[in-house]
């Protein structure tokens, strides 16, 4: 890390939210990642782009193997759902987690290829792959760890929503909120231990890389997970979440329920859940994108508020 200026804009305004702490991470974030160079014995190298929680770095160790250097910030911390999932995984579906710093919420991880993101490939290809990932995440065991549930996450995304609508001065229909809400109010009480799963939380392209050297049948491996202990249908819901622009460009409803019954097909998910959980997700993440300044907020609300008019029967 050469300079303040190798911090990217999103990370920046992420960080800033948090308040006199997030200022305080980003006037000694150099020095930080200066300590663990010298701790773990590292070459720092370009800093890498795309994500907003956590500055990342391409980094040698000194044995000459490649990896990456990420440190959260002070909005992002690295949670015990990260590390857990990260450590359970030992690169199943996952990055491999070669050290970390939970006090400097620091990991220094494998060395993936690019995000699914970056090459090139059409949205429902792109789907197609991070669900193959998924299935491969989802059978990694927990070992006992204590993650966010299912209801408890529905009940988070439900009050962040409900309170930032307010605070934002309702930059939405009350309909969009309602429907919100009814929908993690159904997924709050849905919720069963017995058929949940370790999921990634925010399998969506950029945290989905390309894992080298596969050849032509591509692989990938999820970076950044929240960890949660939740139903298939919350990721999947993530995926209904992305690739706004395409949905405004056609009829965005008919275009949306075929994306979920696509999602559904290729997990063995009913639909009905995974409309839920992408309505949710859209709702709050557009909602996340006004507050903090970072572009898009506008155009998802404008898909939930086509979605919100759409009748049950025209999604299952």
């Amino acid at each position: 890390m050469n300079d303040a200026n190798d911090i990217p804009e999103q990370v920046r305004l992420k960080a800033q939210s948090a308040g006199q702490a997030g200022a305080a991470w980003l006037a000694g974030l150099e020095r930080t990642v200066a300590e663990l160079a010298r701790e773990w014995g590292l070459t720092v190298g370009r800093t890498l782009t795309g994500g907003t929680e956590a500055f990342v770095a391409e980094v040698t160790l000194a044995d000459g193997r490649q990896a990456v250097l990420k440190v959260a910030h002070p909005g992002a911390m690295l949670s015990a759902g990260e590390l857990q999932t990260l450590l359970a995984a030992r690169g199943r579906g996952y990055a491999e987690v070669y050290a970390y710093d939970e006090a400097r919420s620091a990991l220094l991880l494998e060395r993936l290829g690019p995000p699914l993101a970056e090459l090139g490939m059409p949205p429902d290809a792109q789907i197609a792959a991070i669900c193959e990932t998924l299935a491969e995440a989802w059978a990694v065991t927990p070992a006992g760890a204590r993650l966010t549930t299912g209801a408890e996450k529905a009940r988070s995304l439900s009050d962040f929503i409900e309170t930032t609508w307010r605070e934002l001065g309702q930059p939405c229909s009350a309909q969009v909120i309602d429907t919100a809400l009814r929908y993690a109010e159904e997924r709050r009480r849905s919720f069963d231990p017995r058929s949940a799963v370790l999921a990634h939380g925010d399998a969506h392209p950029w945290n989905a890389l390309l894992v080298p050297g596969g050849g032509p049948a591509r692989r990938f491996k999820l970076v950044d997970p929240d960890g949660l202990w939740i139903e298939r249908a919350y990721d999947l819901g993530i995926l209904m979440r992305e690739w706004t622009p395409e949905l405004l460009a056609g009829d965005s409803v008919a275009l949306g329920v075929a994306r979920c019954r696509m999602l559904a097909g290729l997990a063995g998910v009913e639909a009905g859940p995974i409309w839920q959980w992408g309505f949710i997700e859209r709702t709050s993440t557009a909602l996340l994108c006004l507050k903090v300044g970072l572009a898009g907020g506008r155009e998802m609300l404008a898909v939930a508020e086509q979605w919100a008019r759409a009748a049950p029967r025209d999604i299952v």
